[in-house]
C-alpha cells in the first residue's frame, strides 16, 4: 500500500462531511487507543480575578437542535442550508435530537440559524 503524504489526508478529509470525520475520529481513537482532546493551557488566574473574566464577552455560540416538531421535513431542509450535511446525516441529526446543529459561530449567525429552525417548527437553544 503507498504511504499517503500529509497534504494527501489533508485533501480527503477536505471531502468528509463532518459527520463522516467526526466518526473516523472515533475509530482512529479506539484504533489506536488514544484521545483527540485539544491541548488546554495551564495558567494561573488572570489578573484581576473574576471580575475580569465576566467582563469577556461570549465570542463563540452553539445552535443546538432540542426538536423537531410537527414539521420534520422542513426541519432537515434547513439544517441542510446550515450545514454541508448530506439529506441522511441531517435526518439522523433531527432524529436524534438534542444535538448541536451548529458549533462556535458567531453570534449574528448562531441567532440567524435559530431563527430559520424555529420558522420551520423547530425548538432551539443558543448557548
Amino acid at each position: 500500500m503507498a504511504k499517503l503524504s500529509q497534504d494527501d489526508l489533508l485533501a480527503q478529509f477536505e471531502e468528509m462531511t463532518l459527520i463522516e470525520l467526526s466518526e473516523f475520529v472515533k475509530a482512529f481513537e479506539e484504533k489506536f487507543d488514544v484521545t483527540a482532546a485539544a491541548a488546554v493551557a495551564v495558567a494561573g488566574p488572570a489578573q484581576g480575578g473574576p471580575a475580569a473574566e465576566q467582563a469577556e464577552e461570549q465570542d463563540e455560540f452553539d445552535v443546538i437542535l432540542e426538536g423537531a416538531g410537527d414539521k420534520k421535513i422542513q426541519v432537515i431542509k434547513v439544517v441542510r442550508e446550515l450545514t454541508s450535511l448530506g439529506l441522511k446525516e441531517a435526518k439522523d441529526l433531527v432524529d436524534g435530537t438534542p444535538k448541536p446543529v451548529l458549533e462556535k459561530v458567531a453570534k449574528e449567525a448562531a441567532e440567524k440559524a435559530a431563527e430559520s429552525l424555529k420558522a420551520a417548527g423547530a425548538s432551539v437553544t443558543v448557548k
